[in-house]
């Protein structure tokens, strides 16, 4: 069997994935769907951590200013995340891989407290890793979670996977249409000077400081395989 590309990979999934076309709660035939294909790439020999959002059922964002404050909004947002990690644990499971769920909120009765030597361990003995809660902290996202999390594991690359655009964009392409251009590689600084999304700001900084390679990808069953391949999936946002 060919070398993979990447040997220990974060992937950083957004809660709206995990909803489907329902755009709210747990659509259970896509997390099947995903867990499926989570164990596949387990069983291929990847080591594979797992960073999910909360969006899917609540986001606290969209709370009104004069409501709950930030901070207190962050941390249900974080609570979100654990459910969607725990639900994507049992449906893992049912594909005969071994997968942990490590929240960096402690909630013994359904996950292990996040301890980076112990995600570490899990992801050398081939178990699958879902890092719940975000950071622990609020103001800050799961994206900046997911390159927190791939930098202390020690991950090859960070994969961003979308539910919309396939890429890095020169512009929004659901506003510029045909104008914006897809981009199959750009440098951090690049992406930088020309304000290209591709992750929220403290995020991105940690994945430049730290050479850290960001894929951005439309996900589909298959996808990741096919960049442990060597093929050209979405962007690569890389140093220069």
């Amino acid at each position: 069997m060919k070398k993979p590309k990447y040997q220990r990979i974060l992937l950083k999934l957004s809660g709206e994935l995990l909803a489907g076309k329902q755009k709210f709660g747990i659509d259970f035939n896509v997390a099947r769907t995903i867990a499926n294909d989570l164990a596949a790439l387990a069983k291929s020999g990847c080591e594979l951590g797992v960073v999910v959002g909360g969006g899917n059922i609540f986001r606290g964002r969209s709370i009104p200013r004069d409501s709950i404050d930030r901070a207190t909004a962050d941390y249900m947002g974080m609570t979100a995340t654990i459910m969607n990690a725990i639900a994507l644990q049992a449906e893992v499971e049912r594909f005969g891989a071994h997968c942990r769920v490590l929240s960096a909120i402690s909630m013994k009765e359904v996950a292990e407290d996040y301890i980076r030597r112990q995600a570490r361990s899990h992801l050398a003995d081939g178990k699958i890793v879902i890092f719940a809660a975000g950071t622990g902290n609020p103001y800050f996202t799961t994206d900046t979670a997911a390159a927190l999390r791939a930098l202390e594991v020690d991950a090859e690359v960070l994969l961003k996977a979308t539910t919309s655009v396939d890429g890095v964009y020169t512009g929004d392409p659901r506003r510029l249409g045909s104008k914006s251009k897809k981009l199959k590689q750009v440098s951090f600084r690049t992406a930088l000077t020309k304000r290209l999304r591709v992750m929220d700001s403290t995020a991105f900084s940690l994945c430049m400081d730290n050479k850290l390679p960001v894929i951005v990808f439309r996900y589909k069953p298959g996808a990741v395989a096919e960049i442990l391949a060597g093929k050209e999936v979405g962007t690569l946002v890389t140093q220069p």
